[in-house]
């Protein structure tokens, strides 16, 4: 059974045990003054995997991303290649000026 936790408009608050078919209380047990049922956000903690779409392995999913992973490679290394092609090939030596001696 669950317990719930009521607060009056006097500021008094109060958990109850009831079953969840139970009518909600309505009068606070102290004062008698209307009450109103608690609500707090309930923390919940994924841990693990098999939480993810990427987590459930397929064969399907194994070859999409070896598939997409050679297509990476293969862009890249056109990437590669054309920045390879497109510097110059002029070599830049420095000046080799050497000071006249008198």
């Amino acid at each position: 059974m669950p317990i719930y936790e009521y607060r009056c408009e006097n500021g008094h608050l109060f958990e109850v045990m009831q079953k969840m078919t139970d009518e909600p209380v309505t009068v606070c047990e102290e004062c008698g003054a209307p009450v109103q049922r608690v609500f707090h956000p309930v923390a919940v903690h994924f841990k693990g995997s098999g939480f993810y779409n990427t987590d459930y392995g397929t064969s399907k999913r194994k070859r999409e991303m070896a598939q997409s992973a050679s297509d990476g490679a293969d862009k890249n290394d056109a990437k590669q290649k054309e920045k390879k092609e497109s510097k110059p090939t002029t070599p830049s030596s420095p000046s080799t000026s050497s000071p006249s001696s008198d």
